[in-house]
C-alpha cells in the first residue's frame, strides 16, 4: 500500500452508483470433524503479525483519501439501540443514501456514493425498506434472538422468516457460543444450516460473539464450521460484548476464510463489528484484508465494517485532506 500502483485499486469510481458485484453464494459443505480439530491458533505469532501492521501499512494524502471513500462503501451503517425511532432511522438511512457532504465529494472530484447496507433491529425493517427504497442499499436485520441468541430455537428461526417477510435482504444471526465452549460442533452445524435454511434468498451473517469464545482457537474452529454450514460472512461480534473487534480475531477469521476458499472454491466474506471508530482503524483493517484475502475481498459483498461512528470521523478526515483543517464533529451528523 506504499506504492501508485498498490492504492489505485481503492479508488472509487465517479459515478452515479457503485458497482455491483456478486458471487456465487456458500453453498455449504459437509461437517469435517478432521478439518475442525486441525484447526490451531499461534497466539503469539499472530499478536506479532498485527502488531506490525499499523506502523508498516500506511497511505498518505490522495491515496488515503481513495481508500477512506472506499471504507464508506463497505460500511454497515447501524443503528441497534433500545430507544430506536422510525425517525432516527429515516435520518439513517438518508445518511446511508449520502453518506458524505456533496460539496467535498466534488472537491475530490468524485460521484455520488452510499453505504454498504443500514443495520436495523426487526421492528425498524419497513421504515428503512421504505427509506431505501430505489437506491440499491440492503437492509440488514438482527435476528435469532440478538444480542445473546438464548431464546427458544423455533422462535428464533420464525424471527429470521419474519425479517426476510419485511423485506431484509441481510440477515445478522447470533449463533449459540455454548456450542462453541462445549465443543458441540455438530450442535453448532446444524444450528447454523437451520439458520441459512430460514434466510432463503437474503444472505446470512453469522456473528461468532468471538469476545465470549475464550480462546483464538475456539473462533478458528467456529468460523470454518459457520462455513461448512452455509454462512455467507462471518462476523466477529454483536457490538454488546465487553470485546468486539479485534485485530487478532480478525486475522484468525481471515486465514479460516482463505483456508475455506482455498480447499472449497466458494468464497465467504468478512465483518468485523464493535468498536471501529477511526478513520485510521479502517485502514489497518483494510490492509489487512488486502494482505491477506486479496483485492477481490474489498468490496461489499465480501467484506463490511458494522459500525456508526466511523462514517463520522472518516468524513472529518476527507474535510482535513481538502482544506487542511479539522472540522467539529457536529458538522458530520449522522442525520
Amino acid at each position: 500500500m506504499k506504492t501508485e500502483a498498490s492504492t489505485q485499486d481503492a479508488t472509487v469510481p465517479g459515478t452515479a452508483s457503485l458497482p455491483q458485484l456478486s458471487h456465487a453464494r456458500n453453498p455449504g459443505v459437509p461437517l469435517d470433524m478432521d478439518w475442525v480439530r486441525a484447526a490451531q491458533a499461534n497466539t503469539s505469532a499472530i499478536e506479532r503479525r498485527v502488531k506490525s501492521l499499523p506502523g508498516r501499512r500506511s497511505v498518505k494524502k490522495e491515496f488515503q483519501a481513495a481508500w477512506l471513500l472506499k471504507a464508506i462503501t463497505l460500511i454497515d451503517l447501524t443503528t441497534l439501540s433500545g430507544d430506536d425511532t422510525a425517525d432516527r432511522v429515516r435520518r439513517l438511512c438518508a445518511k446511508a443514501r449520502q453518506p458524505v457532504r456533496a460539496d467535498l465529494l466534488d472537491q475530490l472530484g468524485v460521484g455520488p456514493i452510499h453505504t454498504g447496507a443500514v443495520c436495523v433491529y426487526h421492528d425498524m425493517i419497513e421504515t428503512a425498506v421504505a427509506a431505501l427504497e430505489g437506491t440499491g442499499i440492503p437492509v440488514a436485520a438482527v435476528s435469532t434472538g440478538f444480542p445473546a441468541g438464548l431464546s427458544p430455537f423455533h422462535l428464533r428461526v420464525a424471527e429470521i422468516g419474519e425479517s426476510v417477510k419485511a423485506g431484509a435482504e441481510e440477515i445478522d444471526i447470533v449463533i449459540s457460543r455454548r456450542h462453541v465452549l462445549s465443543g458441540n460442533w455438530q450442535a453448532l452445524y446444524d444450528e447454523m444450516r437451520s439458520f441459512r435454511e430460514a434466510c432463503g434468498e437474503a444472505h446470512v451473517k453469522a456473528i461468532l460473539a468471538t469476545g465470549e469464545l475464550e480462546t483464538l482457537r475456539n473462533v478458528a474452529r467456529a468460523s470454518l464450521v459457520c462455513m461448512m454450514a452455509g454462512a455467507d460472512f462471518i462476523k466477529t461480534s454483536t457490538g454488546k460484548e465487553p470485546v468486539n473487534a479485534t485485530l487478532p480475531v480478525s486475522l484468525v477469521m481471515i486465514r479460516a476464510i482463505r483456508d475455506y476458499h482455498q480447499r472449497t472454491g466458494h468464497r465467504v466474506g468478512y465483518k468485523p463489528a464493535g468498536g471501529i471508530s477511526k478513520a485510521k482503524d479502517a485502514l489497518v483493517y483494510l490492509s489487512l484484508i488486502k494482505d491477506e484475502l486479496g483485492n477481490r475481498w474489498l468490496q461489499p459483498d465480501l467484506f463490511r465494517f458494522g459500525a456508526s461512528s466511523l462514517l463520522g470521523d472518516i468524513e472529518r478526515q476527507l474535510e482535513h485532506h481538502i482544506t487542511g483543517q479539522y472540522s467539529a464533529g457536529y458538522r458530520h451528523a449522522m442525520g
